[in-house]
């Protein structure tokens, strides 16, 4: 298979496996493109991807730190608010 910079959604469906293959087997990404727009990034799983930390929004961290009431209604009223 010739060097290749990036691949186009048709390559990949043509040769899944093959490109699959040979993304896991280099160092480096390989971009896959639509129609000349950079869509995904083939890498192997020696690359790690940076993890997004999770936040709680200040309602949702309130409302876990209540008790828990009777009425489930009430409780959901609560949380949708004015919706």
């Amino acid at each position: 298979m010739p060097s290749t910079t990036a691949i186009s959604i048709k390559q990949l469906h043509a040769k899944t496996g093959e490109w699959v293959r040979r993304a896991g087997k280099s160092r480096t990404p390989l971009p896959v493109t639509d129609r000349g727009r950079l869509v995904a990034v083939l890498a192997g799983t020696h690359l790690q991807m940076p993890r997004r930390r999770r936040t709680l929004l200040p309602a949702y961290a309130a409302l876990l730190a209540k008790a828990p009431g009777q009425d489930v209604l009430a409780d959901l009223n609560a949380v949708r608010g004015d919706r």
